[in-house]
């Protein structure tokens, strides 16, 4: 299947590892020019090596940082037709335990630095009356995770911003959609060391799922074939999410 995307511009936000690598070797295996972004220089290059990406380093939690990583990403590739808004996860942890810090940081980190990565391209994808932005956010912005406070307010509130946006923007032929990854094998999820045999068996699916299978989701909500679906968070979960 021809997903119409030789030639367009990607910029995928944490993408040096896990779903972010993934999502950004799906679009370039599609023919996309593509170009990583995240904190940490040795493992971001080393990816872009690896996979056939532009690497730009990037702090996003810094304000103005996400307005000029559009600006770099512009001057390499060309304005971004998409942009895939992964930012990974924040603290895990009861409300009780939080502080107020960590709910600063993190609603700058999840839920600003989106605002301000949308602000930065959507001039050009006016323009170009085409546009695809992308949100990488959780199941558990759909059902709240027991000691995911964080991310489960602020990942709902990415959901509103979604809706919001396609409402507004449908005109211009830009869509905007959440992506929701249930439990997938990404290092994020060996670090949580899960019985990953006993989460298995409360998937429908009785598996792990893989990051490739979530790239091909993202990949085709990219695409001109998806240009009819926007607004919407889907899940790649396994069938885990128990709400209709």
């Amino acid at each position: 299947m021809d997903l119409g995307l030789k030639g367009r511009n990607a910029l995928v936000l944490g993408a040096s590892k896990g779903l972010g690598r993934a999502v950004a070797k799906e679009l370039l295996d599609e023919g996309a020019r593509v170009a990583i972004c995240a904190r940490t220089a040795a493992a971001l290059e080393q990816t872009a090596r690896e996979i056939g990406a532009t690497a730009l380093v990037c702090d996003l939690a810094k304000p103005g940082a996400a307005t000029e990583l559009v600006g770099r990403a512009t001057a390499a590739l060309g304005a971004p037709d998409i942009v895939v808004v992964n930012t990974g996860g924040p603290p895990t942890a009861p409300f009780d335990e939080l502080t107020i810090e960590q709910w600063r940081a993190a609603f700058d980190n999840l839920f600003m630095s989106a605002v301000e990565i949308v602000r930065a391209v959507l001039p050009a994808m006016r323009e170009k009356k085409w546009g695809r932005v992308l949100f990488v956010t959780s199941i558990a912005a759909k059902e709240p995770i027991n000691r995911f406070a964080l991310s489960n307010s602020l990942r709902a509130g990415i959901h509103g911003l979604i809706n919001t946006l396609s409402k507004e923007e449908g005109a211009n032929g830009i869509t905007f959609n959440a992506l929701m990854p249930g439990y997938t094998l990404t290092e994020r999820l060996a670090d949580a060391k899960l019985d990953l045999e006993k989460v298995s068996q409360a998937i429908p699916a009785r598996r792990i799922g893989r990051p490739e299978e979530f790239a091909a989701l993202a990949a085709f909500l990219a695409s001109d074939r998806a240009s009819y679906i926007t607004g919407q968070a889907v899940a790649c979960d396994g069938g885990a999410l128990w709400s209709i």
